[in-house]
């Protein structure tokens, strides 16, 4: 009874009876049964072109090629070659396949806008022809008198198109369904994440785009046999959007939306060219309307007084959890101890951008069964030599081993599907998906998905049971039925671990697994991935230095894109080249060398004469749902200096973000000048006086440092003569573009256009970053004169260089305040930075 139910409540028998029903008022109208044949014709083509909108996320504006060409097709050969109009049916659909399939190969080697434009130029360059081709097409005259040998009546050929439209809908709507269906919708989603599982997506693409155009190739070949001809104006520049329009009025993420969209487009045209020739005028406010109060459309507007929104392109629900989930077991359980053969091999890596050097001849070997951590300051290149060991960048020079086979020249999928899996340092999942669909997608893979072209995707009783049991393995058992949207940034982080481990991959490059997660979440996380390393290869970058230095077999540094240390964590923590780098020199068994070339500390201010200027207290903020500071309490006072310290990935670039409201704060309150800022606009914090120096500087590469300061100037702030006087070069640097400066002039131009405003606080984020140690020195001397001007926040992993002129510090640890207090009591206590900033192992 319960599959009877589904049938007679699915979407196909909705849109059945919804035709039947217009038919009928048709009849009791009078109204012409050409316009409901010619309605359901139009639901067939706009919900084909949403096979491209809603299940891949391409927008064709140029549809009407195949809808054009098929009718075309027909009416050349029905009564001549074809004898019936089903022959001529399947004729419009295999033209429309070979059609597709030629176009597809070139189009889809394009996505968003150009696609977009490409496919309408392909509809113009048909039309043209087809205009033209008098002998041919007849020219604006068209083909006529197409005959109908079967259906010669119009009530007959009604009941035919039906049938065909609703058969043509049931078979899109099993085939959302099935393996390749779902599998359409992740790449809609995360295209790079399903590359990353092992697909090739330009095929997918491929695929979908014939089913697309066959779809709208019955659709248009219909057209033909109802108006028993085929004319060029349904390929023109004028009717190529009307699919789109009617797929976004309906709703392009609902399966029944187009033909809500159709049945209103056509309904409107025909009552509103009764009443005048410009009926646009009267039509386009209520597609403007539509866009404005629901960008879900008609459809959307429903849903939304049921208090039910969601997306309804594929039926709700996931396969019954079993009573018993089966444990999670990796294909590769028992393989055995750590080999002495490498299983992943790096020879003399090398990449660059520009002047950028991201790897300089990288080598370093990884076992199985091992886990081997990558580590360094921020910029150090572990990002980008995880995107090279994955086929998403490709390296200047140098050779990638897998398993002894050289994989240096494969594509990003093609190196998936030999074994290499990863989760991304931003979250990467199919969020419009549930969860337990996010995790089949990724078992799918390894099980293969060309099969089962026509079998729900969901009946594959072995595939199901081993996304349970991922799924189990990482405690998401219970949110299986959740879209991935609606779960908190550590579930998605547990998610993510999922599907990269769901695939049976030997090597799992891990990126930040840990980032902006609580304290609990972190221990889930942090022994699932020692648990994953008995079995697989386990690569990680991550940021807590302690728990990689606890958990890790064995730890590779990474600094300025050199590799500066390698092997057991203990030795690497003890590497003087390594504590240089994260704390900015070295030190001498005893401390004592560090403490000899220290600067002259300045002296702490009294700190009850000095207001508070700004003023965090309990503040949690984060990205994507993330929690990155965790009740953060901190302030800044007038005319002080304060350095905000701590290891890569604890927070400081995020409370620097939050003053300036580049992110706001879910928790806590901010306060600037006795003022709440929590939630002003990022624009309106910089106009009551906070300026930022950011990160990698961010100038307006095409203009020039005159053009770069004027776009800042305020009145109240620094004027050029007196930002020249700080920064003497800046005069014979005026008319040069931002572009060909070097780092420490880029540096320069920074902090001056931070002066040109009025500011009371101006944050610099990493003001020494990559720049020779004689052009650290200019720009110290220039953030010390700051001093006099406003308060300071600085950011900076030297901690020397920062501590020597500041009053205060605070130094973070996962996102909490670890330390606060003066400036000269940290300089001086070397023990409490080696634990708080440095590397030193437990």
């Amino acid at each position: 009874m319960k599959p009877l139910l589904r049938a007679l409540t699915s979407p196909v028998a909705i849109a059945g009876v919804t035709l039947v029903a217009l038919t009928g008022l048709a009849v009791l109208t009078g109204a012409a049964i050409n316009h409901v044949t010619q309605i359901a014709i139009y639901a067939l083509y706009a919900v084909g072109v949403n096979v491209l909108i809603g299940y891949l996320g391409l927008v064709p504006f140029g549809a009407s090629l195949f809808f054009g060409c098929a009718s075309y097709a027909v009416a050349l050969t029905l009564g001549r070659v074809l004898g019936n109009e089903i022959l001529a049916l399947a004729w419009a659909i295999l033209f429309s396949l070979l059609l597709s399939a030629v176009l597809g190969a070139i189009i889809l080697r394009r996505k968003g806008l150009y696609f977009s434009l490409i496919t309408l130029a392909c509809s113009q360059v048909a039309f043209e022809i087809a205009f033209k081709w008098t002998e041919m097409t007849g020219g604006e005259n068209g083909i006529q008198n197409v005959p109908r040998p079967l259906f010669p009546d119009a009530v007959a050929f009604h009941w035919f198109t039906l049938v065909v439209v609703v058969l043509g809908l049931a078979v899109l709507w099993q085939l959302a369904h099935t393996p390749f269906g779902r599998l359409m919708q992740a790449v809609r989603d995360n295209e790079q994440r399903t590359t990353m599982l092992g697909y090739n997506t330009f095929v997918i693409r491929w695929i979908g785009f014939c089913i697309s155009g066959m779809a709208v190739g019955a659709a248009g070949g219909l057209l033909a046999m109802m108006l028993q001809g085929a004319y060029a104006d349904n390929m023109s520049w004028q009717r190529a959007g009307d699919p789109v329009l009617m797929a976004a009025l309906g709703g392009v993420h609902h399966f029944l939306g187009p033909i809500w969209g159709a049945i209103t487009f056509l309904i409107l045209e025909n009552e509103l060219s009764v009443i005048t020739e410009n009926w646009w005028l009267i039509f386009a406010p209520i597609i403007i309307v539509f866009a404005l109060l629901s960008p879900e459309g008609m459809a959307g507007i429903v849903q939304r007084l049921r208090r039910r929104e969601s997306w309804a392109l594929t039926r709700k629900g996931i396969p019954p959890r079993p009573a018993v989930i089966r444990p999670y077991v990796s294909a590769l359980a028992g393989r055995g101890a750590a080999s002495s053969e490498p299983v992943l091999s790096v020879r003399g890596l090398s990449k660059k951008f520009g002047s950028i050097v991201t790897q300089a001849d990288i080598s370093l070997d990884v076992h199985a069964n091992q886990l081997h951590s990558i580590i360094g300051p921020n910029g150090a290149g572990k990002t980008t030599f995880f995107n090279i060991l994955t086929g998403l960048i490709r390296p200047d020079d140098g050779r990638i081993l897998f398993e002894g086979a050289d994989i240096t020249t494969l594509k990003p999928h093609q190196r998936a599907q030999r074994g290499i899996a990863r989760s991304f340092q931003i979250l990467s999942v199919f969020p419009h998906l549930t969860v337990f669909e996010n995790v089949r997608i990724a078992v799918a893979r390894s099980r293969g998905f060309w099969h089962g072209w026509w079998r729900d995707a969901y009946r594959d009783d072995e595939t199901n049971m081993k996304v349970w049991s991922a799924l189990a393995a990482v405690g998401l058992a219970d949110r299986a039925a959740d879209l991935s949207s609606e779960l908190s940034h550590g579930e998605n982080r547990l998610l993510e671990i999922a599907i990269t481990l769901a695939g049976n991959a030997s090597v799992l490059l891990l990126d930040e697994p840990l980032a902006g997660l609580a304290e609990t979440d972190r221990k889930v996380v942090s022994d699932l991935i020692v648990r994953l390393s008995k079995s697989h290869t386990v690569m990680l970058i991550e940021h807590d230095i302690d728990r990689v230095l606890s958990l890790s077999d064995r730890i590779t540094v990474l600094h300025q894109g050199r590799l500066i240390a390698d092997g057991k964590p203990q030795v690497v923590a003890r590497n003087p080249e390594v504590i240089s780098a994260y704390m900015g020199k070295a030190k001498g068994d005893a401390g004592t060398e560090r403490e000899s070339v220290r600067p002259q500390v300045r002296a702490e201010a009294p700190a009850a004469a000095k207001p508070v200027l700004l003023s965090f207290k309990d503040v949690c903020a984060g990205y994507g749902g993330g929690t990155v500071l965790e009740g953060l309490d901190l302030e800044v006072r007038e005319s002080e200096v304060v350095a905000l310290l701590g290891r890569n990935g604890v927070g400081k670039t995020t409370a620097l973000r939050t003053m300036m409201g580049a992110i706001h704060a879910h928790e806590g309150r901010v306060t600037f000048a006795g003022e709440d800022i929590t939630a002003l606009r990022a624009d309106r914090i910089n106009r009551m006086g906070i300026s930022i120096v950011p990160e990698g500087r961010r100038l307006f590469p095409n203009l020039t440092v005159q053009e770069n300061l004027a776009l800042a100037a305020r009145a109240g702030g620094a004027g050029l003569d007196e930002v020249c006087d700080l920064f003497p070069k800046l005069r014979i640097l005026m008319r040069n573009k931002a572009e060909n400066l070097s780092g420490g002039e880029r540096q320069m131009v920074a902090i001056a256009r931070a002066l040109m405003v009025p500011s009371r606080l101006i944050l610099l984020d990493e003001p020494y970053e990559g720049l020779a140690p004689a052009v650290v020195q200019e720009v110290k001397e220039a953030v010390l004169k700051l001093t006099t001007r406003a308060s300071l926040v600085i950011v900076e992993h030297h901690a020397e260089e920062v501590l020597a002129m500041a009053d205060r510090a605070y130094v973070l640890v996962n996102g909490q305040v670890a330390f606060a207090g003066a400036a000269q009591t940290l300089a001086h206590d070397i023990a409490l930075q080696d634990r708080l900033l440095g590397i030193a192992a437990a």
